[in-house]
């Protein structure tokens, strides 16, 4: 297991690769600080020397002017650097994510739902983002800020640093118990969304299941109950929140309201918090600083929090197990002369209960065969291991030669092609749907994967033919299980892989694709799943399980 912070881990790469970007937040900080700590310092000036009957200089006028405008400037300018830095950060974190996504295993989606892992993705990332954008680097230097105010505050006014010394560890405790409220609080709201986020596509994906059977009102008492959970979550985040600001708001006021009534009580009391009135204009001043920094703390504990269950679940995320490598030992020899090949074959999704046992069939290059038997008995199954999804738990997987699961990613096309019972569009153009972004497919292998199935005409037709934007309604459910089968052939494959793709079609339909099947299968190997097949297919082997 990886211990160390995913989002550290972040900022240390940005810093490595964005230098100048760390040092220019570094100077701005410092110098966001400094010029911060300077006016009340000029302001003292100002106001002793006007209550000395000697007026105030229009050139201390003029600086102090100058010092809050510089001041404002230097924070606006900080406040710019972060963001920026922190865009950077987020940008690092969610490449990690997505290239910790290339590396998991098949069971891992299997066993999370879709919405889950969105979610980390999205929600959690976002939360990331709002920890530097909303000023984690600028608590850091208000922290800075205070330090320097102790320092000045020690230096004119003893009391004063005392009743701090005293007040500020108590503030300090305070913050920690709203601090750990809010992160329970948090905690179980990014659960909570993360549900939600898994039942709305789930929804929408099953929705006329749904509506078949009437369950429409089961699955709104469903959400309702998931968003009642984040609701009532997020309000008591919320109390915690909102209860802590006007404490620091009134402990500000009774701090000013003793340094006042303490300087008043005498020349002892007045030695002891050294006011004079330009002093105590400077140092009301300064303990508005001290607890502006507590009351922003106070307004961001929220985020802050929110984004520590955030890197929580970033954190669960990339000590997810990856695939483990399959092993590059050699095939026997009578294996790697099969185009398909299953030997002796033991596996199962759990250990309890295998679904194969000590299978064995094989293909030779260019035979088409039909996996026939019952729901359950691993049909689809042995597609999943022969495209690499999962490791046999015993025995040997091997298509064209390769061992499964040890072919590069980049020649996995132009060996086989997989077509499912459904169409999965890509955003994009028609062509993007052939070529799934594969730069390698050359247009005219575009134009001959159309022309195969059929479409080719269909496609000229369209008004910006294969640039047309995909979208609803553009195609037909049996056009659109042609173009699944355009996609499979694009790189010109010797073995197609094809899944009950006739099962959600009618019969006038599944004559279309069916021809166009024959087509695409002359001169290739075909292992498919479809009962239909069976007696399309006359003369070509089936092989029964179950």
């Amino acid at each position: 297991m990886n211990n160390e912070n995913p989002v550290w881990k972040s900022v240390k790469g940005t810093l490595q690769a964005h230098p100048r970007t760390g040092a220019l937040v570094a100077v701005l900080v410092v110098l966001s600080v400094t010029t911060s700590l300077l006016p009340p310092l000029v302001l003292e000036k100002a106001v002793d020397s006007l209550t000395e009957g000697r007026g105030i200089p229009w050139q201390l006028g003029a600086l102090y002017i100058g010092l809050i405008v510089l001041s404002d400037c230097c924070e606006t300018a900080q406040n710019g650097a972060i963001t920026l830095f922190g865009q950077k950060v987020t940008h690092g974190l969610r490449s990690t994510l997505c290239a910790k996504l290339d590396r998991l295993p098949a069971r891992y989606f299997t066993g999370h739902p879709s919405g889950q892992t969105a979610s980390v993705f999205v929600n959690d990332g976002d939360t990331i983002d709002a920890l530097y954008s909303d000023g984690i680097v600028g608590m850091l230097a208000d922290a800075c800020k205070l330090l320097g105010i102790l320092g000045i505050l020690w230096s004119r006014s003893r009391g004063l640093f005392a009743i701090l010394c005293l007040v500020l560890p108590l503030l300090f405790m305070l913050t920690r118990h709203f601090q750990r409220g809010t992160l329970a609080a948090q905690r179980e709201n990014r659960r909570a969304i993360g549900r939600v986020n898994s039942h709305v596509p789930e929804t929408i994906r099953n929705i006329r299941t749904i509506h078949t059977l009437g369950k429409e009102p089961y699955m709104e008492d469903r959400y309702d109950s998931l968003i009642t959970d984040s609701f009532r979550a997020i309000n008591r985040a919320n109390v915690f929140d909102g209860i802590y600001s006007p404490i620091i708001l009134v402990t500000q006021a009774a701090v000013v309201a003793v340094i006042m009534v303490g300087a008043s009580q005498g020349p002892a009391w007045a030695d002891l918090f050294g006011l004079s009135v330009g002093s105590a204009v400077a140092v009301i001043a300064y303990v508005g600083k001290i607890f502006g920094p507590l009351e922003s703390i106070g307004m961001e504990i929220q985020s802050i929090q929110s984004a520590m269950a955030g890197i929580q679940h970033i954190g669960e995320f990339l000590d997810e197990p990856e695939r483990e490598p399959v092993s590059a030992s050699p095939l026997p020899e009578e294996l790697r002369q099969k185009a398909v090949a299953f030997s002796h074959v033991t596996f199962g999704y759990d250990p309890a209960r295998p679904i194969l046992r000590d299978f064995s069939c094989s293909l030779e290059p260019g035979e088409q065969a039909i996996l026939m038997g019952p729901s359950g008995c691993g049909k689809s199954t042995l597609f999943k291991l022969l495209l690499g999804m999962y490791s046999p738990w015993q025995g040997n997987v091997a298509l064209l030669g390769h061992r499964a699961g040890t072919i590069p990613e980049g020649e996995k096309r132009s060996l086989y092609g997989c077509v499912e019972q459904e169409f999965l569009a890509v955003p994009g153009t028609v062509k993007d749907q052939v070529t799934l972004g594969d730069d390698s497919v050359t247009p005219e292998q575009v134009d001959r994967a159309l022309a195969l199935v059929g479409l080719k005409e269909t496609v000229d037709r369209m008004p910006q033919g294969k640039e047309t934007p995909m979208g609803d309604g553009l195609f037909s459910q049996g056009e659109l299980q042609l173009l699944n089968i355009a996609r499979a052939v694009a790189r010109e494959p010797r073995l197609l892989l094809l899944d009950e793709i006739t099962a959600n079609l009618d019969s006038q339909t599944e004559a279309r694709v069916l021809e166009a099947l024959e087509r695409a299968a002359r001169g290739r190997t075909v292992l498919s799943i479809s009962h239909r097949f069976s007696r399309m297919m006359a003369g070509q082997r089936i092989v029964r399980m179950g």
